[in-house]
């Protein structure tokens, strides 16, 4: 097993070098890069030219033209501005140097400043991060905790009422989308249209630093709770179908049907014997679905519910062509997910120890 996961881990590098190369050279065609947005601000707010100049970059002189600059918008701009931002941003450089610079430097575990923000990548990440993880792990719990039970229920009831009554409401859980499930919170909730019970924005309130310890807790919860319920529905659905169909695959095959035959009651066949085989990949799943819950879900949530997380910084660092931002986040979640998915293989022998990654590779 440990040779197994020295080669997962050393795999690491070809594949996350291999993400960053793919999205560098994709960022080299889209259009619209941090110096066209400076260009589109200082066309439409004179002020914010201003402040550049006041910088002791060159000043802007009426009828001077960019000339032959490659800048659509530019026109108008000394073509002295435009070098000095190429310099500033590092596009003075041919792209593969530029490549070569940022990777040496994420090796060093320096991902750089953002352009317009002037705060680290890494300070801008961490102090996003307790939105997303609060999102992702306590979705991920909870639908867990649903699903798993419902799931077994399901299962053991096959083809009763109780099973299609069930079946009914998770399919209808499923079809509705995330965000329009979060305005229905927040209508119903949050003081929409009926009930003022639930704050509509932020993830503490603003005297949460005045509150005491057990008050602070409860304002985390209070204030948590509707987006953690519209980013579970979809998650919890999914897990209960996975769960319900992983015990139905078990409880039908030969082992199940001689552990019957000897006597054994139902609830020990049950938990003594198809559960740990049916939650292999329920539980190895885990890490699964928690990254997934923690990168993809929570865009939209986040915005809904005004919550500063990683979902809106990876949303508006896109629009800004904020590469530093854009690449940073990219390497360091690259990297987190794949060490996720090494994570999911442990999972699968720690639940189930019969399963040898050496053995099947050989």
């Amino acid at each position: 097993m440990g040779a197994y996961i020295l080669r997962r881990l050393l795999l690491i590098i070809p594949t996350l070098l291999g993400i960053m190369v793919i999205n560098f050279v994709l960022v080299q065609f889209v259009p619209g890069g941090p110096i066209e947005q400076i260009i589109a601000q200082i066309e439409g707010q004179g002020d914010v030219f201003g402040g550049f100049a006041g910088d002791g970059g060159p000043q802007l002189d009426e009828g001077v033209g960019a000339g032959d600059s490659e800048y659509a918008g530019a026109r108008g701009l000394p073509p002295e501005f435009i070098e000095e931002l190429e310099r500033q941003f590092g596009f003075d450089k041919p792209p593969l140097e530029r490549f070569l610079d940022m990777m040496w430097n994420y090796m060093r575990l320096d991902f750089g400043e953002s352009y317009f923000r002037s705060i680290s990548v890494i300070d801008l990440v961490a102090e996003k991060m307790p939105v997303s993880i609060s999102l992702g792990l306590w979705s991920t719990l909870i639908a867990y905790l649903i699903s798993i039970p419902l799931g077994i229920a399901k299962a053991v009831r096959d083809d009763t009422a109780f099973d299609t009554w069930t079946s009914g409401v998770i399919i209808v859980a499923y079809a509705i989308p995330g965000f329009l499930f979060a305005i229905l919170l927040l209508v119903l909730f949050a003081g929409g249209s009926y009930y003022q019970i639930f704050p509509i924005r932020g993830l503490v309130s603003d005297n949460w630093e005045e509150l005491g310890f057990f008050a602070k807790i409860g304002d985390y919860f209070w204030h948590i709770t509707l987006p953690v319920v519209a980013s579970t529905i979809s998650a919890f659905a999914t897990l209960t179908l996975l769960t319900k169909n992983s015990f139905l695959d078990e409880i039908k095959k030969q082992y199940v049907m001689t552990a019957r035959a000897k006597g054994l009651a139902e609830r020990g066949v049950l938990y003594g014997h198809v559960f740990r085989n049916a939650m292999l990949i329920v539980i190895a799943g885990l890490p699964g679905v928690f990254i997934g819950v923690f990168f993809s879900g929570s865009i939209i949530i986040e915005t809904i519910f005004s919550l500063d997380g990683l979902g809106r910084l990876g949303f508006e660092a896109a629009v800004a062509r904020d590469y530093p931002v854009i690449f940073g986040t990219l390497f360091i979640f690259g990297l987190i997910g794949l060490v996720m998915n090494i994570i999911s293989d442990l999972m699968y022998v720690m639940v189930d120890p019969r399963i040898d990654f050496e053995k099947r590779e050989g």
